[in-house]
This record gives structure tokens, sequence and C-alpha cells, in this order.
């Protein structure tokens, strides 16, 4: 809110009664300044502190193809957040890849080293598919089997709209945590990559597509 400044003048009061005009001058100036939060002409901290919270809120994906950014949705999404950092602060993403690549659906990543080896996670967490998010074409969402509460570190973005992903009556759904907001281009190179078989997983890109290094950006 801005501040208000609110002025009151009277200037005379001349008597009624026929006596000498007496001229009463009376000036008051009130300035009231209303300040909500910062403060009105000072620093607005609210202001100040959004950009910083989005940037501790976004982690940049450093990959053989390209750089990305993935805004987090923390508020929506506390337990898949909190967990998905715990993994990028730990370097555990580091020389992993995208280890599934299908055109037109997603590319999923995060669990696999190059060789074709699966690292260890830490426990399952707790599905949150019902936070309102939907796998629209840039989002990402935590992987899982078929089991609802079985998510650990596989991510995967969504390259299309994937609507029968989202939870609904009678469907667990993906649970959405985030979206890209820079490299779509990127994501859209890793999508168009050539696939095959390693072991005993399909849709593997023939090149591995490496994330070199994840981290959140300062």
């Amino acid at each position: 809110m801005s501040c208000s400044v609110i002025t009151f003048k009277y200037y005379y009061v001349k008597s009624a009664c026929g006596m000498k005009a007496i001229t009463v001058i009376f000036y008051i100036t009130l300035v009231a300044t209303l300040m909500l939060l910062a403060g009105c002409g000072g620093k607005d901290a609210t202001r100040e502190d959004t950009p910083m919270e989005q940037q501790k809120g976004t982690v940049v994906i450093e990959t053989s193809k390209g750089i990305m950014e993935v805004v987090l949705e923390q508020e929506k999404a506390p337990v898949t957040v909190s967990n998905f950092l715990s993994y990028v602060n730990s370097g555990f993403y580091d020389g992993t890849v995208f280890h599934r690549v299908i055109p037109g659906f997603m590319a999923q990543g995060g669990g696999f080293n190059r060789d074709g080896t699966e690292k260890p996670t830490s426990q399952p967490i707790k599905l949150e598919s019902n936070n309102g998010l939907k796998n629209t074409a840039g989002t990402i969402a935590m992987a899982r089997t078929s089991v609802p509460d079985s998510a650990t570190s596989q991510f995967f973005i969504n390259v299309a709209d994937n609507s029968f992903l989202d939870y609904a009556p009678g469907n667990d759904g993906y649970a959405v945590f985030g979206r890209v907001i820079s490299g779509m281009d990127v994501v859209k190179s890793i999508e168009s990559v050539k696939t095959g078989n390693k072991g005993p997983n399909s849709d593997w890109p023939v090149e591995n597509v490496v994330i070199t290094k994840a981290y959140v950006k300062k």
C-alpha cells in the first residue's frame, strides 16, 4: 500500500455579529504514513525476497545435451520436493543418465549409471499426485512402480500433455512437482535421440544422455 498524505486547511472564521472581523487562521497538515510489509519509500522486503525464494527453488540440470532449469512447487508437493532436493544436494544425480526416452511422451532419468547399473536409493516417499498439478508438457514428475508410494530418485519430464498420468478417482496418477522454465529445447533434443535396448531396459538412448551435474541455483 502506498503512502497517503491528508491535508486539512481552515483559513478564517469571520464573526457574524457585526463586530470587527476576527480572522482565525488555523492550518493543520496531517501526514499519515501507512506502512505495509516494508513500508513506503524504503525497501520492499517482500519484493526483494521473492526472486531469491524462486531461485532457491530452482534446480539447474546440466546434461550432455545442454542445460535446463526446473522450478520446484514446494507448497503443493512438499514431500516430493524435499526428496528431490536431498538427491540433488548429495550429488546423487551427477553422472546418471536419461535411461528411458519415448518421443511424444516423456524422458526419464535419475536412477541409472552409464553402464546400466541402478544406483541404490533412499526410502520411497508418499505419493503426492493429488496436489492440483497436471502432467502437462514441460512439467517434471516422479517415476514409480505400480505401487503408489514407491517413488525414490527417478523422475521424468513430460514432453506432451499426458492427462492420463494425472490423479483422478480410481487413478493414483504421478506426482508433478515442478516445471522446466529454461532449456525446453534441451528436453526436445533429448526426446529426439535414437533409442534401443540395454540389458532388460528398453527405450535406452543409443548414445548416453548424461546428467553431468544437478544443483540448486544460487
